[in-house]
């Protein structure tokens, strides 16, 4: 499995494989968001840009916007995920991913975080 990547926004990418990622959102953010209760997923065959609104997610405290980390075209959303958004609660970086993006421009994952930079933000976050 390839290693995470991830945004200011709390959203993680992982290479499945060749040029695929999965993405989705990370436990520090279904954290503040609470309990989801909505979310609204790209078509599949959109396009996305990096750092552009790509989803939105409703939870009991909030809606917020899914950033796509990466450019690409959308190949697969998560259905499950639309029956019952809290599978992102449960299993935020697992059975609760987002969407799988065909990534347009591969060095973009160049501009995102590893897992010490993120974890490093967290605890500046966190105080």
């Amino acid at each position: 499995m390839s290693a995470m990547k991830y945004t200011e926004d709390h959203e993680w990418l992982r290479l499945e494989s060749g040029d695929t990622a999965v993405v989705g959102i990370t436990h520090h953010a279904q954290e503040q968001l609470g309990d989801l209760v909505y979310v609204e997923l790209p078509t599949v065959g959109s396009e996305v840009s990096q750092g552009v609104d790509s989803g939105t997610i409703e939870s009991v405290k909030a809606a917020s916007e899914l950033k796509a980390p990466a450019s690409g075209t959308v190949v697969e959303i998560n259905e499950a995920l639309v029956d019952d958004p809290g599978l992102a609660n449960k299993d935020p970086t697992g059975e609760g991913w987002f969407i799988k993006i065909k990534l347009s421009n591969p060095s973009e994952l160049e501009a995102l975080m590893d897992q010490a930079a993120y974890d490093k933000l967290l605890e500046e976050l966190n105080g």
